[in-house]
């Protein structure tokens, strides 16, 4: 069965969303917040504080395995903190060449590098000297940064470098989230590389993940915001692919999981950020459940999360 993965989206996927999406289902590997390295061998707390799931194995609490991903420009120091990942026990290392911030574009990170693909394959072929033939890398990257003519070339560079598999978000850095995705252009990378490539880019729904395979002819599909927004896609998804439609869920159903995100996060984030990470995720939850929308605009003031947690309780 083709595999559904939780793309990796600083500051938004950390291991407490990362814990609450895949305990509802549907889910069959995590990519953390990308780890930037610039020329140092980061120390373990580094990577421990990005992915405490390392003391679980590397999965999630609800048996999901998270894979650790770097970003930077430095061949030696990716490949140096691609060794250390391995050795605290991520399951592979994934490479980012997809991140459109301009502040990580500006130290020469992310998307930019796609511009000169013997870069990037110089990148890849490093790390894959340094963890050697058996250990899984894979990449991910846009189409390109401002046009998309180095797409296959780039797409060819990480298989030749020795990348087991690829992601692809189907947007240039300029197009950034904007719609359409281009998954056709998945299609012509497939018809170039033998490597494994995972479509991604404007899933959100049960139908756009349909079309999403069928146009990009990519088995795996990995999905960001569209999780975020409805948690329960992956596991529609799921359902549908077993010939078992499920109800969606309403928010009332939803309602536990928010809760339980609310107590993850009185546990783990400092308290002077504790109400804004709430807020911020009843926002996006807002685009899909009407209620979430009204706790997020009646929340807006509320500083405890005692009072926030009341909201939802009551918005059922």
């Amino acid at each position: 069965m083709s595999r559904i993965i939780l793309a990796p989206m600083e500051g938004l996927a950390d291991h407490i969303l990362r814990d609450c999406l895949t305990r509802i289902g549907g889910i069959d590997l995590c990519v953390t917040e990308f780890i930037r390295v610039t020329t140092q061998l980061l120390p373990p707390k580094v990577f421990k504080r990005l992915c405490p799931e390392l003391a679980n194995g590397c999965k999630t609490p609800a048996g999901i395995p998270v894979r650790i991903q770097l970003l930077g420009s430095d061949p030696a120091a990716l490949a140096a903190n691609a060794v250390r990942a391995l050795e605290l026990g991520s399951p592979g290392v994934d490479l980012n060449f997809g991140c459109p911030a301009k502040t990580v574009n500006r130290s020469q990170g992310g998307a930019i590098l796609l511009q000169e693909p013997k870069r990037v394959a110089h990148i890849v072929a490093t790390v894959r000297q340094a963890i050697g033939d058996d250990v899984w890398l894979s990449a991910k990257m846009r189409l390109g940064f401002t046009t998309k003519d180095l797409a296959i070339e780039n797409a060819k560079g990480i298989e030749d470098a020795g990348a087991n598999e690829l992601t692809v978000h189907a947007r240039t850095k300029v197009e950034g989230y904007r719609p359409p995705a281009h998954w056709h252009w998945i299609e012509k990378i497939r018809g170039e590389v033998k490597i494994p490539v995972i479509a991604n880019g404007e899933v959100w729904t049960p139908e756009d993940y349909s079309a999403c395979r069928q146009v990009s002819g990519s088995d795996d599909v990995m999905i960001g915001r569209g999780l975020v927004w409805k948690p329960d896609l992956a596991l529609q998804i799921r359902h549908r692919q077993i010939g078992h439609p499920a109800q969606e869920w309403d928010w009332s159903a939803l309602v536990p999981t928010v809760l339980y995100f609310i107590d993850l996060v009185e546990e783990h984030v400092e308290v002077k950020y504790q109400d804004a990470r709430i807020k911020q995720w009843l926002k996006l939850l807002g685009r899909v459940y009407p209620q979430a929308h009204v706790c997020f605009e009646q929340g807006k003031r509320l500083k405890t999360l005692n009072e926030l947690r009341s909201l939802v309780i009551h918005s059922r």
